[in-house]
């Protein structure tokens, strides 16, 4: 298949991008390299440096005859959605459907969007949120998420396109960004590698489900699948607490340095937990990286580049 990817320079985007490549597919990568680097772009895929919002994404969709539009670009922080709601809706609301029409009318068959269960669904209090569970966010993001989602199945319910929405909860991994506030792994492994001391806001105990990029590309590839359809959760349904993983984090690094307490930050949630087993039962998707192994190979990862520089 033909795919153009937006994001595809960023953490998870390129994770995607390279199973996508393994998997025989043709892929162009969309992206203006605010956040994303060239240096995530695998070879064998083209990138375009072009924002999701710009009008001459149709005329890109149309020259590349592309099937399938896979979306990940998105402004990804909840504090700035906090302190900047109009700046996050431009991101992901209209860039979300600029991306939308401009696939309605270069004729792509499929979009698949990368949402987010660790926000669509607010605070979790009956057992692991499933995609019947309503949905009621605490932040812009989560709002402009959902808005997301509904503008992708009013597009499949009006015009055709095939709609698939992937809600993951906390992604980490290899090439996270360290610097963004979506990634806790990377922070606490970043500070922890330089022998500073890392921030814990709140007292630590609030829980969330930590996904390993690679099982998250995964998820993206079946996704292809023609059957596929509608909202799955992309997720473990398993909690972690922030203490509990700074822990970890620390016994794998052999760090003795104690966290620095501070707020909790506004528009955070305290429990985030999803269930993967409609995923799981309409198109085999399973987490299969266990939390000690992934943080043990993402600590490898950051290792690797601190050695590099």
């Amino acid at each position: 298949m033909r795919i153009a990817l937006t994001g595809g320079a960023g953490f998870i985007g390129s994770h995607v991008a390279e199973a996508y490549l393994r998997a025989g597919h043709e892929v162009l990568i969309v992206d203006n390299l605010s956040t994303g680097q060239r240096a995530n772009v695998p070879e064998g895929a083209e990138l375009v440096r072009m924002d999701v919002t710009d009008p001459g994404l149709v005329e890109l969709f149309t020259e590349r005859r592309i099937e399938v539009v896979n979306h990940h670009a998105a402004q990804v922080s909840v504090s700035v959605s906090v302190a900047d709601p109009l700046r996050d809706a431009r991101d992901n609301v209209l860039g979300s459907l600029n991306v939308y029409e401009a696939a309605r009318r270069s004729g792509v068959r499929r979009i698949i969007l990368a949402s987010s269960g660790g926000t669509v669904y607010g605070e979790v209090t009956d057992g692991p949120a499933t995609e019947e569970s309503p949905v009621q966010p605490f932040s812009p993001y989560g709002a402009a998420k959902v808005a997301a989602e509904q503008y992708l199945l009013a597009y499949s319910r009006l015009y055709g396109i095939e709609a698939v929405v992937l809600r993951y909860t906390n992604v980490y991994g290899p090439r996270q960004n360290p610097v963004a506030e979506a990634g806790v792994v990377a922070i606490f492994a970043s500070c922890l590698l330089r022998g500073q001391q890392p921030t814990v806001y709140g007292d630590g105990e609030q829980t969330r489900d930590y996904v390993y990029v690679e099982d998250v590309a995964e998820a993206n590839v079946l996704a292809l699948q023609p059957h596929a359809r509608g909202i799955y959760n992309c997720c473990t349904g398993r909690e972690t607490s922030v203490n509990a993983l700074l822990r970890m984090l620390q016994e794998l690094l052999g760090s003795v340095q104690p966290p620095r307490f501070a707020p909790l930050r506004p528009g955070e949630i305290r429990r985030s937990v999803c269930s993967y087993a409609r995923i799981a039962r309409e198109l085999g998707w399973f987490p299969r990286t266990p939390l000690p192994e992934g943080l043990q190979r993402t600590v490898k990862a950051f290792r690797s580049l601190q050695c590099c520089s």
